[in-house]
């Protein structure tokens, strides 16, 4: 779909349709979170050609549709690299359910923290597929620390970049840098494209756009 033929949302229109979905509809934050991380690896699936893929969660929900999408790849045959920044402990309520399917499938997930960082430099560089499921439209505050490093990183390595929902770093509603943003070649984006993908700075960010159904009639 071309992004200039849809509607768009801000921040606080997506997070209004989630709560529609689970309060109104009870549809719960596991089945949004399977949806999403389902339809993330079908489109990864469809110009896979072999390489190594390395997917990047933050510890909250965007995460936990990296985690997701880990899995299903798992499934298709394809063992990634999955990166969580932060620990295993901080991870929240419905992501680190599906952070556990991971454990328990003997998937290795690698705990990047600001100390531990360097370890991983090698990896990410040579990844041939990025799977950025850091941060979510829920951003509002300037990216630091390790996330931005983490960010430096992979808009340094030579990989192609698919962001989650949007490009981590990037305001959902105003199409604002927040202090550093993953360039993405391509956006799987959920419902609709979020306005800030599409006026500011923000169109330059997302690659291409993809906007896949999350089953919420809307």
């Amino acid at each position: 779909m071309k992004r200039d033929s849809l509607y768009t949302l801000t921040a606080l229109q997506a997070k209004a349709i989630d709560a529609y979905a689970q309060k109104k509809l009870g549809i719960s934050t596991l089945v949004l979170m399977e949806n999403a991380g389902q339809a993330l690896a079908a489109e990864i699936m469809k110009t896979y050609r072999g390489g190594k893929v390395a997917v990047f969660c933050g510890r909250g929900n965007n995460g936990g549709d990296g985690f997701v999408c880990a899995r299903h790849l798992l499934a298709a045959g394809i063992t990634p690299n999955v990166f969580l920044i932060g620990k295993k402990a901080q991870v929240s309520a419905e992501a680190r359910l599906n952070l556990e399917i991971l454990l328990n499938l003997k998937l290795k997930v690698f705990e990047i923290t600001q100390e531990n960082l360097p370890l991983y430099n090698s990896k990410i560089k040579h990844s041939d597929l990025i799977v950025d499921a850091l941060l979510g439209v829920g951003l509002s505050g300037e990216v630091r620390g390790v996330y931005r490093d983490v960010i430096g990183l992979i808009n340094k390595s030579k990989g192609y970049c698919l962001s989650v929902d949007i490009p981590s770093g990037l305001d959902a509603t105003t199409g604002k840098i927040l202090g550093c943003c993953i360039k993405a070649d391509k956006t799987v984006t959920f419902i609709a494209c979020k306005r800030g993908m599409v006026i500011g700075e923000g169109k330059h960010y997302c690659g291409r756009v993809v906007v896949k159904n999350l089953g919420i009639p809307v």
